[in-house]
């Protein structure tokens, strides 16, 4: 009974509201980071995307996170926002450059629980080395947009003409709210099950685990890895039990809290097109 202490075990039946409010966060999150790409899409030089126009061809594009290999989200945005007057180079080139930006800062705000994989010392030590190339990268201009144009070459996109070196600072805090907005939503969602959960330890065990599971090629969405690790993450302090039972859940939560409208946008998309194609026939 130790392993479950906490946990709401009445056959798991959550707080709904704080479920529902955990859930509406989460969507939140997804809209930043819509909106992230497209101020980063504008700062490249390309046309301003109206933030409503972003979230929905970024949404559809998430739908291609969930095949085998991470190219098809990223070319089925450049598809989809070609017909907002974005070249194919800068919608990849945002996507791409967001993405690393992301992943930095996902895994500086998962440095709480990286511990519990690691002696302490080595933790420390990556913890330092997570922010001192934080402030390499992205505060200094030229270290900025060399460490950016690297980016590029290593994920096979075309190097963008017009980067500007000052953007990485404020693409960075942007890209910090993005994450703080999913964590706290994790949290919550932990929280609706558990009335006893600690704020910074089960809401960095989200980001960690979503970086390690996106390092993961040849697992769709991370599915299977990032479960392995939030088990790991949030075990000292849910138990392995209730630990294995909310990695299922977040999979569940996050999942159907980004196809659903996702679906929905794409089935909008596509009947607005069998529309215009038969007016001009």
């Amino acid at each position: 009974m130790a392993a479950l202490r906490g946990l709401n075990t009445d056959l798991l039946i959550p707080n709904f509201p704080l479920l529902g409010a955990s859930s509406l966060l989460l969507m939140i999150g997804y809209a930043i980071s819509a909106a992230n790409w497209a101020y980063i899409v504008n700062d490249l030089g390309g046309p301003q995307i109206p933030k409503t126009d972003a979230i929905r061809l970024f949404m559809m594009a998430n739908l291609g996170r969930y095949i085998p290999g991470k190219i098809w989200q990223i070319t089925g945005l450049a598809a989809l926002a070609r017909d907002r007057g974005v070249t194919p180079g800068i919608a990849v080139g945002a996507a791409v450059l967001g993405q690393g930006i992301a992943l930095v800062v996902a895994a500086g705000l998962g440095i709480g629980v990286y511990h519990t994989l690691l002696p302490s010392g080595y933790s420390v030590l990556i913890s330092a080395v997570l922010i001192g190339s934080v402030i390499i990268l992205a505060a200094i201009p030229i270290s900025f947009k060399a460490g950016a144009e690297l980016w590029l070459r290593l994920t096979g996109s075309q190097p963008i003409g017009t980067l500007n070196p000052t953007s990485g600072l404020r693409w960075l805090l942007l890209y910090l709210v993005n994450w703080i907005v999913y964590s706290l939503a994790f949290w919550m969602m932990v929280a609706s099950f558990s009335s006893d959960v600690s704020l910074i330890p089960v809401a960095a065990a989200f980001p960690a685990a979503y970086v390690l599971g996106y390092l993961m090629i040849f697992a769709p969405a991370g599915l299977g890895v990032r479960e392995g690790f939030l088990i790991a993450f949030l075990s000292p302090y849910l138990g392995v039990g209730p630990s294995g039972i909310i990695a299922v859940v977040a999979r569940l939560w996050t999942t159907l809290t980004e196809v659903v409208p996702a679906s929905v946008f794409w089935f909008q998309h596509i009947t607005s097109k069998r529309a215009g194609e038969e007016l001009v026939q």
